[in-house]
């Protein structure tokens, strides 16, 4: 028997032997974090709501913010937020080398304190002071006042960890807004409308809306992705195009004329809730990012998980712009007012006036349907009430006023966001339903990453 072996002198020997090999193998093989300090998820979600409310009013408030670039930003701030944090989740782990490009980050000293809320507010504050570089002096004094005010509250009884904290949150920011510079998109709040692109004109193409405007950022397509697997999907094809009342085409628009003469006033109000237009609301990303404010203060998430939250859809609706901008201008398939008028109804009016860029497919629909993946992988399906545009005065040329709307599930917002565009009489079904199926691709690359 192996306990002849030993004397009863080296059994604890051995024992002790054991226990420090376990000990060093267990050290080799987890990365050494930051500690002493409560981690982020005993911290409420305060700062990261906060921050977020202030970004979507930074969106509204900015010139040149426009879907895209909007939707860009929210990539790099919840990312940000994030990144800020995680060193204090030890269950997580940061994206860097997970995303293109991002090969590594600051990281926390080892064996010191950090305070992760005083870490989360010094790093919004600085991302958000160079992605909205030219937001209005007015907004600016908006993100000093709310990084001092977070500072003081959040300061503690010790100034060096509260230095220490603010100073790796800014380490953060500024590590991801270098590398943000070189995806493509950095400032495009200053050529969204480039005067060198000429559209085509062949059958069937989209050709520039009745307001005057030039095509809107062509080239954001060719951005680069947070996700490889996001840049690497392939471009799903329209149908052909056709002016035969037969085809599949034709019905396609003709659809959306049918509807768009005989709307319901619930139909108003879902066409108008969703529209989001830039300047007058915080645009269609800036939805998807307050749908994730609303998650988070109704589930009264920790500031981890409302960091986690916020970057999954700052990233999700980020890359479904660049995705679906690529699908607009690859194929430049055009709106249904066009279409329409030529072969249908001459002088139709849509409900909703037209965009400056092609309908195939449909951005509201990638990117509420990349929102609603995202959200579902952190919270299961739960019922919340959307109260994005409570408050906002009725729409007197429409008739129709701002109602709270509730949903049992987040792919229903998808779905209804989707639906608002064909109900505007500016998307046709195909457009739809292409985008809810590639967003949903998206959305499901993100939950994929090395979260934990």
């Amino acid at each position: 028997m192996l306990t002849r072996y030993f004397s009863p002198f080296s059994r604890p020997l051995a024992g002790a032997c054991l226990l420090l090999l376990v000990l060093l193998s267990s050290c080799q093989s987890e990365p050494e974090v930051a500690p002493t300090l409560p981690p982020a998820s005993s911290y409420d979600a305060a700062v990261a709501t906060k921050w977020s409310t202030l970004t979507l009013q930074l969106v509204r408030q900015s010139p040149g913010f426009t879907p895209p670039v909007a939707a860009r930003a929210l990539g790099y701030a919840g990312l940000t937020l994030y990144e800020s944090v995680v060193a204090g989740m030890p269950e997580h782990r940061s994206l860097a080398g997970q995303l293109q490009q991002l090969g590594s980050l600051p990281q926390p000293e080892a064996g010191a304190a950090y305070r992760w809320p005083l870490s989360a507010n010094a790093a919004q504050a600085l991302i958000l002071k160079n992605l909205f570089a030219n937001a209005p002096a007015a907004s600016r004094t908006r993100i000093d006042s709310l990084e001092n005010a977070l500072a003081r509250e959040y300061a503690g009884p010790d100034a060096a960890t509260a230095e220490r904290s603010a100073a790796y949150g800014r380490a953060v920011a500024e590590a991801i807004f270098a590398w943000s510079k070189t995806d493509g998109g950095h400032e495009g709040y200053l050529r969204n409308f480039p005067a060198s692109f000429v559209p085509p004109t062949g059958p069937g193409d989209w050709q520039p809306t009745e307001n005057g405007l030039p095509p809107m950022q062509p080239y954001w397509g060719s951005n680069r992705t947070f996700l490889a697997l996001d840049a690497a999907l392939p471009m799903p094809a329209p149908l052909p195009y056709s002016t035969s009342p037969t085809s599949q085409y034709y019905a396609q628009y003709l659809e959306v004329y049918a509807k768009n003469i005989s709307l319901t006033q619930e139909e108003k109000e879902i066409s108008v809730w969703w529209a989001d237009d830039p300047s007058d609301t915080f645009t269609p990303p800036g939805h998807s990012y307050n749908l994730a404010r609303i998650v988070v203060n109704s589930t009264q998430a920790d500031l981890g998980k409302a960091a986690e939250t916020f970057a999954r859809t700052g990233i999700a609706v980020a890359d479904a712009f660049v995705i679906c901008w690529k699908c607009k201008y690859r194929f430049n398939n055009e709106r249904p007012y066009t279409f329409v008028r030529r072969f249908i109804a001459p002088g139709w009016v849509p409900f909703w006036p037209s965009p400056p860029f092609p309908g195939y497919s449909s951005g509201h629909a990638t990117q509420s349907a990349a929102t609603a993946v995202v959200l579902e992988g952190l919270y299961g399906n739960l019922t919340f009430t959307d109260d994005s545009h409570v408050g906002r005065g009725r729409d007197v040329a429409r008739a129709t006023d701002f109602k709270a709307r509730t949903f049992h599930s987040f792919w229903e917002t998808a779905e209804e966001s989707a639906l608002s565009r064909f109900l505007g009489g500016i998307h046709s079904r195909q457009d739809n339903e292409v985008g809810l199926r590639e967003g949903r691709k998206i959305g499901q690359h993100i939950n994929s990453l090395q979260w934990r």
